[in-house]
């Protein structure tokens, strides 16, 4: 995983990271850390759909002066005991505890035989820390580039489906959900029928669906998980909103049959 990344998932600033790990350099052999080549940077910026540097016509931006850090799970594991961040501590102190029952684990003859799936469980209390957390945020007044740049990061996590609710949606989002490749679903009380008209008559990826039962406004990736957005998607960043994300499969069930799709 990228350090930016790591560093999400730890609640800490990527500076922070990057500099823990310059710090304690002689904790992260190169199966545990490594940087990325200009080449490769390159390579990835292309790929991703969120551009994070500045591509100007020259190309300039790419020559920075600290390339970033890729980790491995061992690294990802280490930084849990050199991190502050109640996450990291959170982490730490589940890879003492683990390594701690497989030691009685492995010394009690009884319960080596069963040990597969008790490995198993101990892999499933680092994997919930290890996958990417909750999309739970506060934006403020001026965020704009942020909030959609976590709003692109919200769309990338479909594999399939996304549900848009939103009664004041704009061509800005329109914009964005062309490059899409992906059935898109846009339910709104308010539609600007030319402007729908004009991208139909290019585009096929988006039904829209007329419906006034909502107030908030929300996003349904792969009819799995729901997130909540206090402002409408045409005004992120004008002014302090929240976006939050629920797994609750009742909530999901309940909006899906209101929706009727």
């Amino acid at each position: 995983m990228l350090s930016s990344d790591v560093a999400k998932i730890y609640h800490v600033e990527t500076k922070v990271l990057n500099q823990t790990i310059k710090r304690n350099i002689n904790r992260f052999p190169e199966t545990f850390c490594f940087q990325l080549t200009n080449d490769e940077l390159k390579n990835l910026s292309s790929r991703s759909q969120i551009v994070t540097l500045n591509k100007s016509n020259n190309s300039r931006g790419y020559n920075i002066k600290y390339m970033p850090y890729v980790l491995t799970e061992q690294g990802i594991m280490m930084l849990s005991g050199l991190l502050k961040s109640e996450i990291a501590v959170q982490v730490n102190v589940q890879i003492i505890e683990a390594f701690c029952l497989m030691k009685k684990y492995f010394n009690d003859d009884a319960l080596v035989s069963n040990h597969e799936m008790r490995i198993q469980k101990l892999e499933k209390v680092f994997n919930n820390y290890l996958v990417e957390t909750k999309c739970n945020k506060i934006f403020f007044e001026g965020q704009i580039y942020d909030s959609y740049s976590i709003l692109l990061e919200i769309f990338n996590k479909s594999s399939n489906e996304i549900i848009i609710i939103d009664n004041y949606f704009s061509k800005d989002l329109l914009d964005i959900l062309r490059k899409l490749e992906k059935k898109i679903i846009i339910v709104s009380k308010n539609f600007d029928n030319e402007l729908i008209k004009k991208y139909n008559s290019q585009y096929e990826n988006i039904v829209f669906l007329n419906n006034n039962s909502f107030h908030d406004r929300f996003i349904i990736i792969d009819r799995k998980i729901v997130y909540s957005c206090g402002a409408s998607f045409k005004d992120l960043g004008k002014k302090c909103f929240a976006i939050n994300e629920f797994n609750d499969k009742e909530y999901l069930n309940k909006i899906l049959s209101i929706i009727n799709v």
